[in-house]
């Protein structure tokens, strides 16, 4: 008979205890380690923490790529699932990851998101959002990316995709909607920036309408009713805001140096 295969569950967080607890109660019972990257939070992160695991470690923010990758450096066991501190395991996706890892020699697994938006889980906007977060350690696995959107990659291409999906709690309300949109519009600008990508006004009119366009009906974003119209129409002042800093960053270099 097969030896069990182990399982590390790496997070990193600040200032999320809002939603870390529901994210380490979904996953305690399946996760052989638990680690916790912090970014010194100030609220009541840790302590909630700490009634899950003592494996937790203090790093000041050096972006996104940098602590994931301290997270993986971390973890001990067989595999490992990379989650962010305000995504749900479910049940049924829980038990699917106990039998792969245990039943199958693949090397990583991708799974699809879905997020839950004013207590809706969206069945059509922002999908679909597959990502690679289950996998196996000695596949050397790494974060890469700009300032944003990082992606986890390993050395092999023996990868499945998951049947079951995790939920995304990726917005508390319409107000934390609005705030995190102007940021991740800014850091989508920064990263842009310092690739070296030109403003245009072509793009700062053209793009948001068409990103409207395909989240809410080549994405069928409408049959989520109200709250489909609203991540659609996010979608288009997220890009919108995102060129138009661009093109502040352009006129204003020092605007560069001042969100670092």
């Amino acid at each position: 008979m097969k030896d069990k295969k182990t399982l590390s569950v790496c997070i990193i967080t600040f200032n999320e205890e809002n939603n870390i607890e529901n994210t380490l109660e979904h996953i305690k019972d399946i996760a052989d380690e638990i680690v916790i990257i912090d970014s010194h939070s100030t609220d009541k992160t840790i302590e909630i923490c700490k009634k899950y695991t003592s494996n937790i470690h203090s790093h000041k923010w050096e972006g996104y790529v940098t602590q994931k990758n301290i997270a993986l450096d971390k973890c001990s066991s067989d595999f490992i699932l990379s989650i962010d501190a305000d995504e749900e395991i479910t049940k049924e996706l829980a038990d699917e990851i106990v039998d792969k890892i245990n039943h199958l020699n693949n090397d990583g697994y991708i799974v699809n998101r879905k997020t839950k938006y004013l207590g809706k889980i969206l069945k059509h906007s922002w999908q679909p959002d597959n990502k690679l977060r289950l996998v196996k350690k000695d596949a050397c696995p790494s974060w890469h990316g700009e300032i944003v959107h990082e992606s986890l990659v390993i050395q092999s291409s023996v990868i499945s995709v998951l049947d079951n999906h995790l939920i995304h709690h990726s917005y508390k309300n319409i107000e934390d909607h609005n705030m995190k949109t102007l940021k991740y519009a800014m850091l989508s600008a920064e990263s842009y920036y310092k690739m070296g990508k030109q403003p245009s006004i072509l793009k700062l009119f053209i793009s948001p309408t068409f990103n409207f366009i395909k989240m809410y009906f080549f994405r069928l974003g409408f049959l989520d009713g109200i709250e489909g119209l609203i991540a659609a129409r996010s979608g288009y002042i997220y890009t919108y805001l995102k060129y138009l800093y661009l093109y502040e960053f352009y006129k204003t270099p020092t605007k560069n140096e001042d969100t670092k």
